[in-house]
């Protein structure tokens, strides 16, 4: 995996965290830098650990499915974007509060990046560096959720559902292009 794919590929998850954050901005009344930074370390620390823990789960067991690994990607990275695709499409999402605690930062933190635990498992069967693969998904997240915290205070709720549907597509097509590499098609 190259770093231009690592890039898209860690912009697409990221997009769960972004599109909370910004509910994070439109929630809260006044942002400051701390609230920005607290998003981004949460959510970028939570994108950068599970796609690791993954890659150790995915490695335990690699000898084991090495056959199937680009149907076991393409599976994993399809059914977490159309999650985000259906989860953007659908009408009775609830509103998020303005509650920057321990629990509802930890909580929302697994939750925007159990899609980053099913990439790290597909790490495993792909040639990645996965130190500077998860730092990079991390930084990346980081940016984008604190960056998310001040575009929800600016520009509300209107993107939210454009950037889950972004972010949802980019990992199917990730997905579908590993299957078509696996299969030798590309």
């Amino acid at each position: 995996m190259g770093l231009w794919e690592l890039f898209i590929l860690a912009v697409g998850l990221s997009m769960d965290a972004f599109a909370v954050s910004i509910c994070k901005g439109l929630s809260l009344r006044q942002i400051g830098w701390r609230h920005m930074c607290l998003a981004g370390a949460w959510f970028g620390g939570f994108q950068a650990l599970m796609p690791l823990i993954g890659f150790f789960l995915g490695r335990f067991f690699a000898e084991i499915i090495t056959a199937y690994d680009h149907w076991i990607a393409f599976v994993l990275l399809a059914f977490i974007g159309g999650k985000m695709i259906w989860e953007a499409l659908d009408p009775d999402q609830e509103d998020m509060d303005g509650s920057m605690d321990v629990k509802t930062m930890f909580l929302l933190a697994v939750a925007t990046s159990i899609d980053a635990l099913a990439v790290g498992v597909t790490f495993a069967f792909l040639e990645v560096s996965i130190l500077p693969a998860v730092l990079f998904i991390g930084g990346t997240t980081f940016v984008f959720s604190a960056a998310g915290v001040k575009v929800g205070s600016v520009f509300g709720a209107r993107y939210k559902e454009k950037a889950e549907l972004c972010g949802g597509a980019v990992l199917v097509l990730i997905g579908l292009k590993l299957l078509l590499e696996g299969l030798g098609i590309l």
